[in-house]
């Protein structure tokens, strides 16, 4: 944690613009302007990849962010489930944020209600254990809708999956009405 009367630095991985708005905004009224950064090879197909990184990119630029992007090809990049997708990206931060000085790292995933929040907290805490460095946990689902509907009057890219091919083919086998 920073010490007393400092800022704390603080490493937002960060999924895409629409959900980094309302954790920004969350994160800035407690007095913490985080760095934000772009790891997710989880994404498919590469479209979707670039546009939700170009949408970060200008939302960045907007909120006069730092903005720390490891490009992660998501032609190799396709994992079997959730609890890995978090572990991989989320060990990306600790790693970076340790190696970088910062006093913490965070994610924009906790914003989703759509996310399995217990294990991305959970993940979170034990790779901060591992890496000696802490793992800010904020509940920011309660502004979730507000972040998106800002994200729309902003004009940013707004996916509608997650970006995994699992979730794309739920949605798709969803909207047909199978499952």
């Amino acid at each position: 944690m920073a010490l007393l009367g400092s800022v704390m630095k603080l490493l937002l991985h960060a999924c895409c613009a629409p959900c980094s708005i309302q954790c920004v905004e969350s994160l800035v009224a407690e007095g913490i302007k985080p760095d934000l950064f772009w790891y997710n090879p989880n994404i498919h197909p590469c479209t979707e990849y670039h546009s939700r990184l170009d949408a970060l990119c200008i939302f960045a630029e907007d909120k006069k962010l730092p903005l720390v992007i490891e490009d992660a090809p998501c032609i190799n990049s396709v994992v079997k489930n959730c609890a890995l997708c978090y572990r991989r990206r989320l060990k990306k931060a600790a790693s970076l944020a340790l190696e970088k000085g910062f006093d913490a790292f965070s994610t924009t995933l906790l914003i989703s209600p759509y996310q399995n929040h217990e294990l991305i907290r959970q993940t979170g805490e034990e790779l901060a254990a591992a890496h000696g460095i802490e793992f800010l946990y904020r509940d920011f689902r309660p502004r979730f809708r507000k972040g998106q509907n800002q994200a729309r009057q902003a004009g940013y890219y707004m996916q509608k999956y997650c970006g995994c091919i699992h979730s794309e083919e739920e949605r798709s086998l969803a909207r047909r009405g199978g499952k």
